[in-house]
């Protein structure tokens, strides 16, 4: 894991602090703030799989855990957040093709767009990180050996 700036861990004298793209962080929140509300929607009001809703709405329940990191840039929740809305995508694709004719496609549709705009988001926020601990590891490693 790569601390933050707000990090006090032995790592840091290590690895740079790191401040990433609050534009690629905000287009991360808001799209996964939007996939929660939108799955809330979907499975309670807007196309249920039964009449009166379902416990279905409880697939938004993890999105939860992962919103208070997201909104502070953590790394570590940005990576842990990109892999579990691969599920959400999963989900959404499954439903596309297997749902019979309605509005339930195309709400499976925008949560398989919602989910790539968090992934998108959420790897182009860690990657610069990434790109700075390889070049910090190599770096010390190259130290390291001349000594």
């Amino acid at each position: 894991m790569i601390p933050t700036e707000n990090s006090n861990s032995p790592q840091d004298a290590v690895t740079p602090a790191f401040n990433g793209s609050p534009r690629w962080r905000r287009v991360a929140l808001f799209s996964l703030l939007a996939l929660f509300l939108w799955c809330m929607l979907w499975e309670i009001w807007l196309a249920p799989l039964k009449p009166g809703g379902s416990l279905l709405f409880l697939k938004a329940v993890p999105l939860v855990f992962a919103i208070r990191g997201v909104s502070r840039g953590s790394l570590y929740t940005m990576q842990w957040a990109s892999m579990l809305i691969l599920l959400y995508f999963m989900e959404g694709v499954v439903r596309v093709m297997s749902d019979p004719p309605g509005p339930s496609i195309w709400m499976a549709a925008v949560e398989v767009v919602l989910s790539l705009v968090f992934f998108i988001a959420a790897l182009a926020y860690v990657r610069p990180a990434k790109q700075a601990f390889k070049a910090s590891a190599k770096q010390q490693k190259k130290s390291h050996s001349q000594k």
